[in-house]
């Protein structure tokens, strides 16, 4: 009798403990979208310059490394806000080039924000509620992301617009699929760290804003 209600215990423990990862994650993605979005009004309202391409990515590689160094301990949280807080301040001078250089800038970027959300709400919504399990995507996702990241430096460093508008293509794709696996991820106790999950999610939505802007952006700019 004492190993049945141990049996059935244990399940019940783990979706408790799967709950709150999911609860806590999409909580602390609130607030880090959020700050991200409040330091990229600061950038815009002050005018900052670009950062340019090679301190971006320190910066970004150095708080995700630190991130997921201290990924179990309060700092870990102080470091997720410093990344995306630093991702906002990237993000406001591309806004001001978008608002300012197109004609239609503001319907460009509030089209690609509501493109980001609505993917992100749909995916999110269909992995919870159909429960599959997306774990097989890992190794493609990361090979995929690989090859995107260096077609993206090399469209950026010999300037081919059209490999540029490719790469953004791929990574709509690739940031959907990276959704849909970090969600089932939670939901599958596959990971069960919130700041972790937080962070990739972060990743995907912030690079999703930024590919789909991108499209928008040479569409508007043909008319």
């Amino acid at each position: 009798m004492a190993r049945f209600e141990t049996t059935i215990a244990r399940p019940v423990s783990q979706g408790v403990e799967i709950n709150k990862v999911l609860r806590n994650t999409y909580m602390l993605l609130s607030l880090t979208l959020l700050f991200s979005a409040g330091t990229a009004g600061l950038s815009m309202v002050m005018n900052f310059p670009p950062m340019g391409m090679i301190v971006t990515l320190v910066g970004y590689f150095g708080l995700l490394f630190l991130t997921s160094k201290f990924r179990n301990s309060v700092l870990g949280l102080v470091f997720v806000f410093a990344l995306t807080g630093f991702m906002g301040l990237t993000l406001g001078p591309l806004l001001n080039f978008y608002l300012t250089a197109l004609p239609n800038g503001e319907q460009v970027v509030m089209t690609a924000l509501g493109g980001t959300g609505i993917i992100f709400i749909a995916l999110s919504a269909y992995a919870v509620v159909t429960q599959k399990d997306f774990s097989f995507m890992g190794g493609m996702l990361m090979v995929g992301i690989l090859v995107a990241f260096i077609a993206g430096l090399a469209a950026v460093l010999f300037s081919i617009p059209a490999l540029s508008l490719a790469v953004s293509a791929m990574f709509i794709l690739l940031m959907s699929g990276l959704i849909l696996f970090q969600t089932s991820e939670i939901i599958h106790g596959g990971e069960t760290n919130y700041i972790t999950a937080t962070v990739t999610l972060y990743v995907a939505i912030y690079n999703l804003f930024l590919s789909l802007l991108s499209i928008l952006g040479v569409m508007g700019g043909d008319d």
